[in-house]
């Protein structure tokens, strides 16, 4: 949760209208010949006890467990998949043919920023994603309202369910999976998929203390950049920057960073999924 509450005021700026799709980074890979991290054979010197044998291109697939488990390790549900990555999204057996207009996913951050800058643009500060996801609305605990289910229909792709078993998502709000964009409706600003789908990078380093710094000074914060340094206690080794927006596979039993005041965060070199402006 972004606590304590603080104020920020953040200047005019533009906002894509959807995360990035397939389709828009296949035109940034063929005008550059970009190669995402993923597909970058891991090194010795990034990985010094890994045997040899394992250095290999891939990426981390979600995997359904088989029966109910205990939900203290993510790696249960979590592996690591050769030749995996943004044009084969299940493993290298998989393609992104007839997916277009699905989110690009397997992205790190560096592979966020490459495609920002040629694109002619750049990561939102968190300030400015949290801002543009309320859609004028202070104080709502969802992009849409109050209520997760107005009218007793979803707004966004999220998990239903028991998490995370094999065939444990029921699909209610219309996708096992990841979706298409544009499935649901945009909140106020014009903004799709602001709450799950998949995550989002943005711009600021984690701290887990930087919103009490804000807080703290008793002022209203002008354009917030972020901290000057990471900063994750439960573990500090790890260089970490910010998600926000949640994903299909957010639930109340495990994560429910659907709500807009709620973040999450993701070592760099991770693989995550992006909307850029």
């Amino acid at each position: 949760m972004l606590a304590p509450i603080h104020r920020v005021y953040v200047d005019g700026y533009y906002m894509d209208e959807t995360e990035v799709t397939n389709e828009e980074f296949e035109k940034f890979v063929k005008a550059t010949g970009y190669v995402t991290v993923a597909e970058q054979k891991p090194t010795k010197e990034e990985f010094p006890t890994a045997n040899e044998e394992d250095l290999v291109t891939g990426s981390v697939v979600f995997t359904p467990t088989p029966s109910a488990v205990n939900l203290n390790n993510f790696l249960q549900w979590w592996r690591y998949e050769p030749g995996a990555d943004w044009r084969h999204p299940e493993g290298p057996q998989s393609t992104i043919i007839g997916k277009e207009k699905y989110p690009v996913v397997h992205v790190v951050y560096e592979d966020a920023e490459a495609y920002a800058k040629w694109a002619g643009k750049r990561l939102p500060t968190e300030a400015e994603w949290e801002f543009v996801a309320r859609g004028g609305k202070t104080g709502n605990l969802y992009a849409w309202g109050n209520d997760l289910k107005p009218k007793g229909k979803f707004q966004a792709n999220i998990y239903q369910g028991h998490f995370p078993i094999k065939d444990g998502d029921t699909g209610e709000d219309g996708f096992k999976g990841i979706a298409p964009t544009k499935q649901y409706a945009p909140n106020p600003y014009g903004l799709y998929d602001i709450a799950g789908n998949v995550w989002e990078w943005v711009h600021d380093w984690y701290s887990v203390d930087y919103y009490k710094s804000l807080a703290e000074s008793g002022k209203v914060t002008r354009n917030p950049q972020g901290p000057d340094a990471y900063y994750d206690p439960s573990d500090p080794s790890e260089i970490k920057r910010v998600h926000r927006g949640g994903s299909f596979l957010c639930t109340d039993q495990y994560c429910t960073r659907y709500m807009v005041g709620t973040r999450g965060k993701g070592e760099i070199r991770s693989v995550c999924k992006s909307r850029w402006f």
